[in-house]
C-alpha cells in the first residue's frame, strides 16, 4: 500500500471511531448508568491520565507562565463546556441529529476566525455559511414524524453550542500547536479541562449505578480510550501528511457513518427530512471549503 494513502486511512478510522462514540455514549446514558456530566468526569480524568502517561516518553517542553492562562480558556472551551454540552445535549436527542449538526463545525470556525483573527470573508464564503446554518435551523426546528421521541430542541441546540465551543478552542488552540507539541498541548488542556469539568461531575458521583455489565463498562473505555485518545493521536498523524483542508474534510464521514450503525445496530429512524437538511448543510460546508483562487 502506498504511503500517501496512511495519512489519509488514519484520518478515516479517527471519523469512524467518533461515528461509533454517539451510539455508545448515549447507550450508557440512556440504560442510566451514568448521567451525561459524571460520564465526562469519567472521561476527562481518563484521558489526563493517559496523555500524561505518553508524554513521559515524550520531548520534554518549557511552558512560558503566559502560556498557562491560554491553556486555561482552551481547557473550559474545548475539554468543559464543549464535552458537557455535547453528553448533555446528545442525551437528549437523537445520534443522527447530534452527528449533522456537529458537520457545521467547519462554518462556525469560519465564522469565529472572522470575528476574532480578522480574517477576510468573501461573499462565497458568506453564501456556504448562510446555505450551512440554514440547514443547521431546519434540522433543528423542524423534526419528521415521531422524531420527538428521539429528539428534543433544547438537546438540539446544546449540541449546536457545543460545536460553537470547540470552533473557538480551535481558534484559541492554534497558537498553541505551532508553539509547542500537539502532546504537550492537549495534557495541558485536558489538564485545564479537568478543574473546569471536575464540580460537574462530582455533583452527579451519588447518582452513579456501580454495578454495571461488561457491556457497559466496554462502552465507558472505549469512550475514554478510542474516542479521546487513540481518535486524536490518528487526526494529529493526519494532519501531519495532509493540509487542513483535506484533514477538515472527513468530518462530513461522520453523518453518514453515524446515520447508517444508528439505523443499523440501534433502530433509529432515517427519514427524509434528516437526508434533505444535511445535504443542505454539507452544500453550505463544501462551498465554505473551496480554495480562494490566488
Amino acid at each position: 500500500m502506498p504511503k500517501a494513502f496512511l495519512p489519509l486511512i488514519a484520518l478515516f478510522f479517527a471519523n469512524l471511531i467518533y461515528a461509533v462514540n454517539y451510539g455508545l455514549a448515549k447507550d450508557v446514558m440512556e440504560e442510566g448508568y451514568l448521567q451525561a456530566f459524571s460520564f465526562i468526569l469519567f472521561r476527562v480524568v481518563g484521558a489526563v491520565f493517559l496523555f500524561w502517561i505518553v508524554s513521559f516518553f515524550t520531548k520534554k517542553e518549557k511552558i512560558e507562565k503566559k502560556d498557562y492562562l491560554k491553556f486555561a480558556i482552551c481547557g473550559l472551551f474545548g475539554v468543559a463546556a464543549n464535552q458537557l454540552m455535547f453528553f448533555e445535549g446528545l442525551d437528549h436527542t437523537s445520534t443522527i441529529n447530534a452527528s449533522i449538526i456537529m458537520v457545521t463545525n467547519p462554518i462556525l470556525v469560519l465564522i469565529l476566525a472572522t470575528v476574532i483573527l480578522k480574517e477576510k470573508l468573501s461573499l462565497r464564503k458568506v453564501f456556504g455559511v448562510g446555505i450551512g446554518l440554514t440547514g443547521a435551523v431546519l434540522l433543528i426546528l423542524f423534526r419528521g414524524k415521531g422524531a420527538e421521541q428521539q429528539s428534543s430542541l433544547w438537546g438540539d441546540l446544546l449540541i449546536l453550542f457545543n460545536a460553537t465551543c470547540y470552533g473557538i478552542y480551535l481558534i484559541l488552540a492554534k497558537p498553541l500547536m505551532t508553539k509547542y507539541s500537539p502532546i504537550t498541548t492537549i495534557k495541558w488542556v485536558f489538564t485545564f479541562g479537568l478543574l473546569f469539568v471536575f464540580p460537574f461531575g462530582f455533583s452527579q458521583v451519588d447518582s452513579i449505578n456501580w454495578i454495571m455489565p461488561n457491556k457497559i463498562v466496554l462502552e465507558i473505555v472505549y469512550v475514554i480510550v478510542f474516542t479521546t485518545f487513540f481518535a486524536y493521536l490518528l487526526n494529529i498523524y493526519g494532519l501531519k501528511k495532509v493540509s487542513p483542508t483535506v484533514a477538515s474534510s472527513f468530518i462530513y464521514l461522520q453523518p453518514i457513518l453515524t446515520s447508517l450503525i444508528a439505523v443499523c445496530l440501534v433502530g433509529e429512524t432515517l427519514d427524509w427530512q434528516k437526508v434533505v437538511f444535511g445535504m443542505i448543510i454539507f452544500t453550505g460546508v463544501f462551498i465554505v471549503s473551496i480554495p480562494q483562487k490566488s
